[in-house]
């Protein structure tokens, strides 16, 4: 079995920052692909940005060049640096590890005022 927590989301006023963490645990082996998402109310859950087990990373339209995301390999750990947030950006994040089957957290509440 394999538990996914978040941290980090919050209220934040637009043009503010957050950083959002990830913990995988349990039966994972070796370095796995891992990724954020994020669900706003009345829409499908959307690719923010992921990061592959060799290190490439790839974004959202929206996400690219405000967001980055980045791993401790050694922890199972990712993490969001969300910069310049928008109202938009308002959603749950969720993070999500694939080991190999996709394993999802409960999710963190990011939300951004005007």
């Amino acid at each position: 079995q394999v538990q996914v927590v978040e941290s980090g989301g919050g209220l934040v006023q637009a043009g503010g920052s957050l950083r959002l963490s990830c913990v995988a645990s349990g039966r994972i082996f070796g370095i796995n692909p891992m990724g954020w998402y994020r669900q706003a109310p009345g829409k499908e859950r959307e690719l923010v940005a992921r990061i592959g087990s060799r290190g490439s990373t790839d974004y959202a339209d929206s996400a690219k060049g405000r967001f980055t995301i980045s791993r401790q390999n050694a922890k199972n750990t990712v993490y969001l640096q969300m910069n310049s947030l928008k109202p938009e950006d308002t959603a749950v994040y969720y993070c999500n590890i694939r080991a190999p089957n996709d394993y999802w957290g409960q999710g963190t509440q990011v939300t951004v005022s005007s």
